[in-house]
């Protein structure tokens, strides 16, 4: 069966012909390789807005939790939807009694917790436009984004984010009026003054949006120049939720529960978070990844959400853990029956020799895994980065597929994804119904649909450039299959030319390398030289172990950077990368940092993404090192 055709099983809301308004027609391929168009099953009519997914579970299922709050004592309070829409309410009111105007900005100042997505829903009830700001960032990006997008108020969630909002509004003369803290009394504050406001002005204020309207202003995490305000639209998040929960029902529903752990200030663990909220789906929230595995052993979510390399920490730590506990021939066979189990589902037959493994290496070694990630995780969504064929089919195969999905912020996070019914591990999925993905002469993944932005605030230039006859242009390299399923194979503009003329895309080695568990960051460079060579990090936590398997005792990670018996095993690994690429894509010389890559030290963004100008630059002696001579020294 097409993708086009099997998308119409899942249920909808609503079904109608396709909205020909924002571009999308019925599905017209030109060629099947160039061009993937799905209708929307879900059309919402033109006075809606984000708010709506709020009244649909206090009328709906009141009583049903929508969220949990997590306790000292380990356990979890539930938010049911009667008591989470009055909560929004008051909280909106206190914007209103406060003077916050209507269409106003606000930002969010967050780790992620369940009062990030009450102040989100709040603002919109308000009749505002929420703007996230990253919860670590400098009083410079913060007074860049609040001042750029003209915020008037801003939600924070301690003290010490409090004194950056604050030393960047007095810093750049921000008209910021009010700062209310999310740990201190700013909701109770908030609460008390909105108890006057009558309900009339509250609906009035809600109803005044509009699927056109604004509904928040993301900047990009910028990893060159300023970051960029994406205008997301209540058309975006209303109309590409209920078509994702169309086609993704198995995964989000009322019965469905995640925790979400991912900074919410990201469009990806956004969308989710309006997701579950119009798919009665309960989320649990914690802000510090350090207490993740405990979380999810009391939480036990039904699915989760996460970046790739969340996933290959999963699975190189529980080899690791088998490795040092001698039972590493046992994790690896089980590795393999696990692909193996999966890549026959594929071809529809299981032999029974394959199945009798499977079942049991599920005693020895899947149940463990899924234990250790709640026990009751089905699904998993992937996105950010690739994922890798090799680890899609090993969690298929112990029990958890993940749904790898492709989009940016200015598609509202998700663009393309692979759904419960169908999924092909390797790919990022066709477009979700509504949305359209064209592939341009160059290679260059063009956009189109109900999950595309308004364009960047205050930047018409900008936004003009990002357009080709109505097209998003993503930036980024790739290919559809002859199903309409996309493959990313890189960044357009980190495709590396060397001093030959030959075409390198760093991600397909980048992404093969730091799979590994001894390696944590990988840059590929070379652009104008006369060969490929890389830069890579290691895993601080895979390191002790790693140590003691070859019985080199306590080092630290700069001292056992410059270790022959480590080199060595770098080498094995990009050896192993190379055979996938051509001679002149392979990476002839390499350095073992003495540094990781991190947020913290200003090489990566908040969404974990490289800032490669940024390395580059602070690694520019290494670099001229590696090309101090005219040929490499292998």
């Amino acid at each position: 069966m097409q993708a086009t055709d099997a998308w119409l099983e899942g249920p909808a809301r609503q079904r109608q012909p396709p909205r020909t308004r924002y571009g999308l027609e019925d599905p017209v391929h030109p060629s099947p390789v160039r061009e993937k168009s799905v209708p929307p099953l879900v059309i919402s009519p033109e006075d809606a807005n984000t708010t709506d997914f709020v009244l649909r579970q206090e009328t709906e299922r009141p009583d049903h939790a929508l969220f949990s709050i997590p306790s000292a004592d380990g356990s979890w309070s539930d938010v049911s939807a009667a008591e989470f829409a009055r909560d929004v309410r008051a909280v909106a009111k206190g914007l209103i009694a406060a003077g916050v105007e209507q269409g106003a900005r606000v930002g969010i100042m967050s780790r992620t917790r369940y009062e990030w997505t009450l102040a989100d829903f709040a603002i919109w009830f308000a009749g505002c436009v929420s703007v996230p700001v990253y919860e670590t960032s400098s009083p410079s990006q913060v007074a860049w984004i609040l001042g750029d997008s003209g915020a008037s108020a801003a939600f924070v969630e301690t003290g010490r984010h409090e004194n950056v909002v604050r030393t960047a509004a007095e810093q750049e003369d921000l008209p910021l009026e009010h700062v209310w803290q999310l740990e201190g009394d700013g909701l109770d504050e908030l609460r008390r003054a909105g108890a006057e406001v009558p309900d009339a002005e509250l609906e009035r204020r809600r109803k005044s949006l509009r699927l056109d309207s604004v509904a928040t202003i993301i900047y990009t995490s910028g990893t060159t120049g300023r970051p960029k305000g994406c205008e997301l639209t209540h058309y975006n998040f209303v109309d590409l939720s209920d078509n994702a929960a169309a086609v993704m029902g198995d995964c989000v529903h009322p019965g469905a529960s995640t925790i979400m752990f991912l900074p919410l200030a990201h469009v990806f663990a956004r969308f989710i978070a309006v997701l579950a909220v119009a798919t009665g789906s309960r989320v649990g929230h914690t802000p510090d990844v350090k207490n993740l595995l405990g979380d999810l052993q009391s939480f036990s979510p039904t699915f989760l959400l996460a970046v790739p390399r969340v996933f290959e920490k999963v699975y190189n730590n529980s080899m690791l853990k088998a490795e040092d506990g001698g039972k590493g021939k046992i994790f690896h066979a089980g590795a393999d029956t696990a692909i193996a189990y999966s890549r026959a589902l594929d071809s529809g037959r299981v032999p029974l020799p394959l199945k009798l493994k499977h079942a049991l290496f599920d005693k020895l070694l899947y149940s463990k895994i899924r234990h250790a990630m709640g026990g009751k995780v089905e699904y998993a969504v992937s996105g950010g980065a690739p994922l890798g064929e090799r680890l899609g089919h090993f969690f298929r195969g112990m029990g958890v597929m993940i749904l790898e999905g492709y989009g940016l912020t200015e598609t509202t996070a998700p663009l393309t994804v692979n759904t419960p019914k169908l999924n092909k591990i390797g790919t990022v999925g066709a477009p979700l119904p509504g949305n359209a993905v064209k592939i341009a002469e160059d290679g260059e993944i063009l956009g189109k649909g109900v999950c595309v932005m308004r364009g960047y605030y205050n930047r018409e230039d900008l936004s003009g450039e990002a357009f080709v006859d109505g097209w998003f242009r993503t930036g980024d390299i790739g290919e559809l299959d002859a199903d309409g399923y996309l493959r990313i194979t890189g960044r357009k503009k980190e495709i590396i030319v060397t001093a030959g003329g030959k075409n390198v895309i760093p991600a397909l080695l980048e992404d093969q390398i730091r799979s590994h568990a001894i390696v944590s960051q990988c840059l590929v460079l070379g652009d104008q030289k006369p060969f490929i060579s890389a830069l890579v990090t290691i895993d601080e936590e895979a390191l002790p172990g790693w140590l003691q398997r070859h019985e080199l005792g306590d080092m630290s990670v700069a001292e056992a950077a410059g270790h022959p018996k480590l080199k060595a095993e770098i080498q094995e690994i990009i050896d192993q990368a190379n055979t996938t690429v051509s001679q002149a894509e392979a990476i002839k010389e390499f350095r073992v940092v003495p540094s990781d890559f991190t947020e913290d030290s200003g090489h990566l963004t908040p969404s974990m993404k490289l800032k490669r100008a940024q390395v580059l630059k602070d690694f520019q002696a290494v670099v001229d090192d590696i090309y101090s001579g005219t040929k490499p020294a292998r």
